[in-house]
Order: C-alpha cells, then sequence, then structure tokens
C-alpha cells in the first residue's frame, strides 16, 4: 500500500508542472555520445512520448557526430577538427547529410514511434527551415561549415499542429551557393528555439552540467543567471567544449526563450526529472 502511495505522490507532484508546460514548446537538442547507448536512447524516447501526450510540444533535435566518423572512417577517410569543428569537404558533407538527415533522424523517428509517440522526420533543408553561410573565423576555412542565417519554424509548427513530434537534422541550406552546410546542432536547437518562442530549450549533454570544479560534482553550479557568465568565463569555469553550449542558451535566454539547460543525458529520464518534478538537473540559465 504504501508503494501506491508514493507513486501517487509522484503523481501529483508533476500536476503544476503539466499544467504550467501545457501546450507550451520544449526544445531539446540531443547528440553525442549520449545517443550511443542503447537504454539511455529508449529513456529519451519515452520521456519525449510522455511529454507530448500530456500536451507539452516537445521538438528534438539531434546531432550524430560519432555515427558521422563510424561512416568516414568505413570509406577510409580520416575526420579533421579545426577548433572543434569537423572540417568539411564536399565528400564529407555528402556524408553528413546522408548520416544525419538519413540514417539517424528515421531512427530517431522510428524509436519514438515504436515508443508509441506520432514522429516526423525533418532536415534543415525542409521548406527552407535552417539557412547558412559560410562561416568564416579568425581566417580559418572550415570548408562547408555554416553559419545560420535565418530560421524559418512553419514546417515544424506545422508538425505540432498536426500532433507530430519533429525530429530535426541540423543540416542547412546555403545561401551563398547551391550546396549544403554542416551546422552545430546546439545552435540550431537554440535558434529555432528563438523563431519559435518556446519557454524552454534543453541541450543534453555528457556531463552533470556547469561546474566550478569539473573534478567535483559537489561544486554544480544549479542556477547561473546571464550577467554572471563573463565571470565564469574569465574564471575559467567556462570553457572548451562547454563555451559554445553555454553562448547558445545566453543568446536563446537574450532573444525570449525563458528558460535554457545544460543537462545530464547521462541520467536516465533525466528530461522528465526536469520538465516535471521539483528536483531539476544541471545547470539551469535565466
Amino acid at each position: 500500500m504504501a508503494d501506491h502511495i508514493e507513486r501517487a505522490k509522484i503523481l501529483i507532484e508533476a500536476l503544476p508542472y503539466i499544467q504550467q508546460w501545457y501546450n507550451k514548446t520544449i526544445v531539446v537538442k540531443y547528440g553525442g555520445s549520449v545517443m550511443a547507448d542503447q537504454a539511455l536512447r529508449s529513456a529519451v524516447m519515452s520521456d519525449i512520448v510522455l511529454l507530448s501526450l500530456v500536451g507539452i510540444k516537445v521538438v528534438l533535435v539531434h546531432g550524430g557526430g560519432p555515427e558521422i566518423n563510424q561512416m568516414l572512417q568505413k570509406i577510409n577517410k580520416k575526420s579533421e577538427f579545426i577548433n572543434g569543428l569537423r572540417y568539411t569537404d564536399e565528400e564529407t558533407m555528402d556524408i553528413v547529410q546522408m548520416v544525419l538527415c538519413g540514417k539517424i533522424n528515421k531512427n530517431l523517428v522510428a524509436a519514438i514511434n515504436r515508443t508509441g509517440g506520432k514522429a516526423i522526420g525533418l532536415c534543415g533543408l525542409d521548406g527552407g527551415m535552417l539557412k547558412a553561410e559560410k562561416m568564416k573565423e579568425n581566417g580559418f576555412d572550415y570548408g562547408l561549415v555554416g553559419n545560420i542565417v535565418d530560421v524559418n519554424p512553419a514546417p515544424v509548427e506545422h508538425a505540432l499542429q498536426n500532433g507530430y513530434i519533429p525530429v530535426v537534422s541540423t543540416v542547412a541550406q546555403g545561401v551563398d551557393g547551391s550546396t549544403s552546410y554542416n551546422v552545430n546542432a546546439d545552435t540550431a536547437a537554440s535558434k529555432l528555439a528563438i523563431a519559435m518562442g518556446a519557454e524552454k530549450l534543453i541541450l543534453l549533454t555528457d556531463v552533470m552540467g556547469l561546474m566550478r570544479n569539473p573534478e567535483d560534482e559537489a561544486t554544480l553550479l544549479s542556477v547561473v543567471k546571464v550577467s554572471e557568465i563573463p565571470g565564469l568565463i574569465k574564471d575559467g569555469v567556462i570553457s572548451g567544449g562547454m563555451t559554445p553550449k553555454v553562448e547558445c542558451c545566453v543568446e536563446a535566454i537574450r532573444r525570449g526563450v525563458n528558460r535554457a539547460h545544460i543537462l545530464d543525458g547521462r541520467i536516465p529520464h533525466s528530461i522528465l526529472i526536469e520538465v516535471l518534478s521539483d528536483e531539476g538537473l544541471g545547470t539551469m540559465i535565466v
């Protein structure tokens, strides 16, 4: 009997959050090593389907670096990175588009459908959703890596209006030539959240969140104000691969998204815990 009461308490705890987020849009970015673990993937799919079924509009934006690396290895092509960005020549761009828009996107759609959801796969090329120009930074040539210059959220909004969970792969249409561009998935998720007027942006990562000491989980920063971020960068608390993630969150907050989260995707059901419970996880930027 005690177990039943405990379960009821957990469900009741979720009620005010379901009411708060009902009919609101949440953009979740999913990628990297978190995608490789089958049990974690299954938990993410369940979370997204549950949120959708209680009336929360969820948009899943995904990357797929590890699978792109695997495919490049199969054709004996070396992966090259400049300042953490994949150098993308034409052959690599073909692989990126094939893996992201094809294999990964459709596998995620199928996984959501198998879990009882209703997903539809889109890529940044569909309906001119993501448009980009060649990235030019500090004199480096990244090849066909793009900076997003325009977002048309209509294809995603139409999917949501018709009861689908949109699954978006991050390949963009070039505005400065007849090419596709490889674009950063965190940036794409942030810009899409802004364009849609989303309430919440969640970046699933393979770290606990922002920590003052990366070796000590007790130093997790649960809530960080945008005004505190320059100081944290100066102190070296935000560095390396975390810097662009935080910058995406800051841009989203400054341009109307209410909350942005850097969430530990290694914790099963971390999305549900964050959205529908008192507990909260990771770092929230406000």
